[in-house]
């Protein structure tokens, strides 16, 4: 009745979040033993403020990749997301596609064997990107894309963030309005 292998997957999830677990209790241990040395035990006042101050600076960078927003399944809906713009070095709109009442969107290059729905021939990076590069699917309301073992890779920079993600291959990934697509070194502005 179930499939073995997400089971399996499920499984080996679960060992790395125990794995990850187990760690963050060994690091917090040591941190509170190396806090009771250096403020406790140790006298000297020019050590306990630098310690002090690198433990402060830790705890902020600790906290904010610890416990930064995750994105779940309702922040990103189909009606979020109109249509995809092709956007040039410069941030310029150049094409759009409307995405309409479509459920899965195949980004790549056309040719006389293939077509695809979100045609990138003619671009400034056309020779980085692959035949079927992408694809984009619909599944409950949510959008996601997903790296077709590509070459030169697909990444994504979410709406108000700074840092761009390289995609996993065969992985989906949730997508939504304001974020960024990266098919090579071509940028998709998601709207």
């Amino acid at each position: 009745m179930y499939d073995q292998n997400a089971m399996d997957v499920y499984s080996e999830n679960t060992k790395k979040q125990m794995i990850i677990k187990i760690i963050d209790i060994i690091i917090v241990t040591i941190a509170f033993f190396f806090i009771l040395y250096v403020f406790v035990m140790n006298q000297d006042a020019l050590l306990k403020t630098i310690i002090g101050t690198v433990m402060v600076i830790l705890a902020i960078i600790f906290g904010s990749i610890k416990y930064e927003k995750r994105v779940t399944k309702n922040d990103v809906t189909i009606t979020d997301i109109q249509k995809l713009v092709l956007l040039n070095d410069r941030g310029v709109e150049i094409e759009e596609w409307a995405i309409d009442d479509q459920s899965s969107l195949l980004i790549g290059k056309s040719s006389t064997d293939n077509k695809a729905d979100i045609d990138l021939s003619g671009t400034e990076y056309e020779s980085l990107i692959n035949y079927e590069h992408a694809v984009l699917n619909c599944v409950s309301g949510v959008w996601y894309i997903e790296d077709i073992d590509s070459v030169n890779g697909v990444g994504i920079k979410k709406a108000h963030k700074r840092v761009k993600n390289r995609l996993k291959h065969e992985s989906p990934y949730p997508i939504g309005n304001g974020d960024t697509i990266y098919i090579a070194n071509t940028r998709i502005l998601v709207k």
